[in-house]
């Protein structure tokens, strides 16, 4: 068979299952690459080895990252220091609205999940906002926050993939100086579209008497002056680890994801309580092994994707039909659409995409932010994180669609914008 027809029968059967069945995505997706494989015409064999092979690349590369940041938030949730963090963020960023936001951004990318971050902030926000209308205001620009900077802010497990493919000789210190304030750029056009789509909701507002159960934010007024250190050390021990690893241990980019986000998990156990540390651990693993499953069924996707020769054949047909400067995003918005997972988007993206005609006419940055971008663009029904907010809002499909997708849209255009600039006017 034809492989690009492969590639749309595969995509569309796992945009079909996962609406219909909502299963975990690594079955999808591992059942998406025995389909692909067998009708690429590879044997039965050779693609349940391809599925092996790709399980296990994708294992290695994530497995500590992602475990060290789950044990990091179960840490913090046990403890209730995701309400510390909160607060001492609030002495700076008063405006309920932009802390929400810049909570979500800032929590995403330590933990290596965004939407681990937006469940550790939601009771928190019902501390924020008393009426529902604001207050679920206050969880959309969380979970808008968490998304732009997970898809953009190296490391996460959504830029560590398509570093490793595209930019193993760039140094990651000179890719986030682009990144980051890029970053902060997209967050605050976000904060504006709902100023100004929302501008009932997007007040002030006023803080409920008392927190829901479970929630625990130490407000300001309380009489509490100084800075949750204990709350902040794992983060700060991960920032510290980075000059450390990068100019005196002279690690590799594999080896300071993953000896960064040991330090900050080593850090959370030792000053976590005893009474809450095995407890705490024992949450985060499991909650890493649900992660970990899901994106390990994307690498055998790709994986067999990238051996049935897609990239040589119809890769090539496509650059014939689209720029090739569009091609990253637009191939990356069709598996976002797919299956609604941006880390399974960039692995997938990364494995097909390198070594191709792509890769040698786009300078690496543009070409993770293309990508970045893409993963952004359609975050409708295929997307979990799209009914978690639903859930946890309590809104139609369509105020979600209003309040979720299109900023999220708005974030990828940004960035989309931001990359073909880079392209044409910086790096070329």
């Amino acid at each position: 068979m034809d492989l690009l027809l492969a590639f749309i029968i595969t995509l569309s059967l796992i945009t079909l299952v996962s609406l219909k069945f909502r299963i975990t995505p690594f079955f999808t997706l591992v059942g998406g690459a025995i389909l692909f494989g067998l009708m690429a015409g590879m044997t039965l064999d050779a693609t349940l080895v391809d599925v092996v092979s790709g399980l296990g690349k994708v294992f290695s590369a994530f497995g500590i990252i992602i475990f060290c940041g789950a044990v990091i938030a179960a840490l913090l949730q046990e403890q209730h220091q995701t309400g510390e963090i909160v607060s001492d963020v609030r002495r700076v960023v008063k405006h309920p609205p932009t802390l929400a936001g810049f909570s979500g951004y800032l929590l995403a990318v330590p933990i290596t999940c965004c939407v681990t971050a937006y469940v550790m902030l939601n009771p928190i926000l019902d501390c924020l906002a008393k009426d529902k209308t604001k207050r679920n205001l206050l969880l959309y620009l969380a979970a808008v926050g968490s998304i732009i900077s997970y898809a953009l802010i190296f490391p996460t497990p959504v830029v560590i993939p398509l570093f490793n493919a595209f930019a193993a000789d760039t140094s990651a210190l000179v890719y986030d100086a682009i990144a980051i304030p890029l970053s902060l750029v997209v967050l605050g056009v976000a904060i504006l579209f709902y100023r100004f789509a929302s501008p009932k909701a997007f007040g002030t507002g006023d803080a409920p008497e008392s927190c829901p159960a479970g929630a625990s934010l130490p407000l300001p007024q309380a009489g509490y002056a100084g800075i949750h250190w204990r709350a902040w050390a794992p983060f700060i021990a991960i920032i510290v680890a980075i000059p450390v690893s990068f100019f005196l241990l002279g690690l590799s980019h594999v080896g300071i994801m993953n000896f960064i986000m040991l330090v900050g998990a080593v850090t959370a156990i030792a000053l976590a309580a005893p009474a809450v540390r095995t407890t705490g651990m024992t949450k985060g693993a499991k909650h890493a092994g649900l992660i970990i499953f899901d994106i390990c069924g994307a690498g055998a996707l790709g994986y067999v994707i990238v051996h049935s020769g897609f990239t040589e054949g119809a890769l090539q047909q496509m650059t014939l039909l689209i720029p090739v400067i569009l091609i990253p995003f637009l191939f990356a918005a069709l598996i976002e659409t797919a299956q609604g997972s941006r880390v399974v988007t960039a692995v997938i993206t990364a494995e097909v995409l390198a070594g191709s005609v792509v890769t040698s006419a786009i300078h690496p940055i543009p070409l993770i932010l293309l990508i970045s971008a893409g993963s952004c663009f359609i975050s409708f029904v295929t997307d979990p994180y799209f009914w978690l907010v639903q859930r946890t809002t309590g809104d139609g499909i369509g105020t979600v669609v209003k309040n979720y997708t299109l900023p999220v849209a708005l974030a990828g255009v940004v960035i989309l914008i931001a990359a073909l600039a880079l392209e044409f006017f910086v790096f070329r």
